[in-house]
């Protein structure tokens, strides 16, 4: 059985990442979508619980995807779980000369491959950071995240409240 994770922050999940999540799942027989980050430190717009909630119900049509978090090593979390490979989505050639150097050490350690896709043009502007700047200041979000993690979003940024602060 071949196992993949696409880890991240994921704070908030988009449909880029979605997308990415979506064309994994049909290539491998498990796919996890693991939130990354210590998990007992409260930083970004959403807990590391809640994004675990919401990448949940965005997912739940996806019989063979998982939810999971970590907070230490992703070689750590890679052989503890026997994972064959990750799956990272790419965005621009930006992207790619972040994700090489830890794709390579990630299989010097473990041997795990990294596969990379490349985002959906649709998505290719989106990211969490960008769309919770956008959603703070009350700009429209619909189409860049989940419905329900957009409804999330609008929730936890209510006037006075701002991304680390909402609890």
């Amino acid at each position: 059985m071949t196992t993949a994770v696409c880890p991240g922050s994921f704070d908030p999940i988009t449909n880029g990442h979605l997308d990415i999540v979506t064309r994994a799942a049909r290539h491998f027989d498990k796919v996890i979508v693991l939130v990354t980050g210590n998990p007992t430190k409260k930083s970004g717009l959403f807990s590391i619980e809640e994004r675990v909630n919401l990448i949940r119900e965005v997912t739940q049509h996806l019989p063979n995807v998982e939810v999971d978090n970590w907070g230490g090593l992703l070689v750590d979390y890679t052989t503890a779980h026997g994972v064959t490979a990750l799956v990272k989505g790419l965005r621009t050639a930006l992207d790619y000369e972040y994700e090489l150097p830890m794709a390579q050490m990630n299989r010097r350690l473990t041997g795990v491959d990294t596969y990379f896709l490349l985002t959906d043009e649709k998505y290719g502007y989106i990211s969490s950071s960008l769309t919770k700047e956008v959603a703070k200041y009350g700009g429209d979000i619909t189409g860049l995240v989940p419905d329900h993690v957009r409804e999330a979003m609008v929730e936890k940024l209510r006037p006075g409240e701002a991304p680390g602060e909402a609890q």
